[in-house]
């Protein structure tokens, strides 16, 4: 894949991760603020629906007020029961709507039910709030639970409106009960009294059974809701629960029915009821989500006995976020449509100059070295083109001076094959005579007629003859004529060896060692004699550098499959001029009659032969650095 595709690629991967990342988070964020919005006004309906329940409470307390004064009492209140009061009694049952209208006497005792004229007799002052009216003489009114037991006395229409069967609940705590017979009332007690003296006659009962009931739910979805609709089913809905059943409620089932019987969600039901929390959130209601407010029903003394539940469904508040989603998408796939195409071209504009630089490369690689990018964009990419041509001019007088110092490589090494030639001949020629007058020198140095003077001039014949011997070697030396004999080597052995040796000699009597020497170093094939040669060639420079007294520092060093030896000495050093001259052949700074010129070009030549090479840095006044630097193997 080219450049260009790469930058392409990797811009638009960008621009539609960054468009991926927006989108998401606008759609979460807008969602969530679009939701709670919405449970803002559901908690804002839950009061309004507690508004409509307490105002029934209320209802059925100003009806109750309303009768509970009688300014006349012409015989018992028994008679008045079977007379005129019984009458008003059942015109107020009959226009108000009450589902229970009950007058007791003052211990509690049933004297009239309006609803059941039938059923009397029953103590119902366990009922708490017969005894707040009892204890207090003052109207109370709220939500109450009446039992079975006296659900019969009130008759078998409010007994069976009361019986709810239990229906299978997703998400509904476990539980082993079958049905719910006891009932859920809104009741209000009033004294009952007559005028002008306040006599205490009784107790005026009276309330709405809400099991089953469905006019207040109902009047809640009317006036909270408004009706909406949603998918043919009602949007908005109200529940009155009794502990955690449904005992009033305009959910649906499945089969359109109202899910009375249907129970609360486990989590639901220990945030309201257990805990005594008001829920606002979204919660499974029967057979979908929705979004929901729920709060805590308490009885006449305060107990949680049920909750109030508002809600909506949740799928029509979704519609928005996924047209939001929607149209996100749509505008993400013009937005990457668009930039694919302005970044193909703008990348193809861009990458003009690469273009440039690649050709120009090409020619370069074919020997066309004045071949330049030469144009210069703005910004970067013109600093590049610059830089390449900097490059390239760099390459061509780089290329330039190594053909010059190859040329001068070929010349040197074709004058130093003739003088080793030339030397290898001089040596055969030369040795053969000087052996015979070094063997003649001896000869005559034994006859016994020499005198004092005579011995002194044979020895300066000898002395003189092995100095021109010593030549001799070192030109064969040079011209390489003496076989390499390879063997396994210990480098730091063959230093020591060489360094106890030396230190014996005059030449190294003001000279301190210091030796360092790597134990990773591995053998290594070479001759000895000649590494011998080499590395006592080095030494016997840095003696020869020192006047007075000095330090030669020997250091090895493993390199992976090569190893170092660098030999440093504090001596006069090297000009700075010498030192491209050091290892020419017959090259030297010493006096004449001190050094041949040889020394340092036979050891690189022997460096060179094992696969090595041999470096020297030197600054005059402070000493010299030789460096030799050797391969475990090589092929020789």
């Amino acid at each position: 894949m080219t450049l260009r595709n790469k930058l392409t690629i990797g811009s638009i991967g960008i621009i539609l991760s960054s468009y991926i990342i927006l989108a998401v988070v606008i759609s979460i964020y807008g969602n969530k603020v679009f939701i709670n919005q919405v449970q803002l006004r559901i908690r804002h309906d839950l009061f309004s629906a507690r508004k409509i329940y307490d105002d029934y409470v209320e209802n059925v307390y100003q009806i109750l007020q309303a009768v509970s004064v009688r300014r006349t009492m012409g015989s018992p209140l028994e008679k008045e029961i079977e007379g005129d009061l019984g009458k008003v009694f059942q015109n107020v049952y009959i226009n108000s709507g009450l589902d229970i209208l009950t007058l007791v006497d003052l211990n509690g005792r049933v004297l009239y039910r309006a609803h059941n004229p039938d059923s009397r007799g029953d103590v119902i002052s366990d009922i708490p709030i017969i005894q707040k009216v009892l204890q207090h003489w003052e109207p109370a009114r709220g939500t109450v639970v009446l039992s079975p037991e006296m659900l019969v006395w009130e008759g078998e229409e409010i007994s069976g409106r009361a019986s709810i069967p239990l229906l299978p609940t997703p998400m509904a705590r476990p539980s082993s009960r079958k049905s719910e017979d006891r009932g859920l009332f809104i009741v209000a007690a009033v004294p009952f009294v007559s005028l002008p003296d306040d006599e205490k006659l009784g107790i005026l009962f009276g309330g709405y059974l809400l099991n089953r009931n469905e006019e207040i739910v109902d009047k809640i979805k009317e006036e909270v809701f408004e009706d909406p609709v949603f998918d043919n089913a009602d949007a908005g809905t109200a529940t009155i629960f009794f502990d955690d059943l449904r005992i009033s409620t305009n959910v649906l089932l499945n089969n359109n029915e109202r899910a009375v019987g249907s129970r609360l969600s486990e989590e639901v039901y220990n945030h309201v009821i257990q805990n005594g929390k008001v829920w606002s959130d979204r919660a499974f209601v029967v057979n979908d989500w929705y979004i929901t407010s729920y709060e805590p029903l308490h009885d006449i003394d305060g107990r949680i006995i049920g909750s109030l539940y508002v809600g909506v469904l949740e799928a029509p508040y979704k519609q928005p976020g996924k047209i939001l989603i929607l149209f996100i998408l749509l505008m993400l796939c013009f937005t990457a449509l668009s930039a694919f195409l302005l970044t193909f071209f703008y990348m193809k504009r861009m990458m003009r100059p690469i273009d440039s630089i690649i050709l120009m490369c090409k020619k370069l690689m074919q020997g066309e070295l004045s071949t330049r990018c030469r144009i210069r964009p703005a910004g970067e990419m013109g600093l590049l083109c610059s830089t390449i041509d900097q490059m390239a001019d760099s390459f061509e007088k780089y290329e330039e001076n190594l053909q010059r110092e190859t040329q001068l490589q070929i010349g040197q090494s074709e004058k130093l094959a003739s003088i080793g030639r030339l030397a290898a001949g001089i040596a055969h020629e030369i040795n053969n005579p000087l052996t015979s007058v070094l063997n003649f020198a001896h000869l005559v140095k034994q006859k016994k007629t020499n005198d004092e003077e005579d011995i002194r001039d044979l020895n300066v014949i000898i002395e003189e003859t092995n100095r021109v011997r010593k030549i001799v070697r070192e030109l064969l030396d040079f011209a390489r004529q003496s076989p390499a004999n390879k063997e396994n080597l210990d480098i730091n052995q063959i230093l020591r060896q060489l360094v106890s040796l030396v230190v014996k000699q005059k030449e190294f009597s003001n000279i301190r060692f210091i030796e360092n020497y790597d134990d990773r170093l591995r053998s290594f094939q070479a001759d000895k004699n000649h590494i011998q040669q080499v590395f006592l060639n080095l030494l016997l420079n840095s003696a020869e550098s020192i006047a007075q007294e000095g330090t030669i520092t020997i250091c090895t060093r493993c390199l992976n499959d090569h190893f170092s030896i660098s030999i440093t000495d504090t001596g006069c050093g090297i000009k700075s001029e010498n030192l491209g001259k050091i290892f020419d052949p017959f090259y030297t700074t010493k006096p004449v009659g001190k050094g041949t010129g040889l020394g340092l070009s036979v050891s690189y030549g022997i460096v060179k032969q094992f696969g090595g090479k041999i470096q020297c840095e030197s600054k005059e006044g402070e000493g010299t650095t030789f460096s030799v630097i050797l391969p475990y193997h090589y092929a020789g």
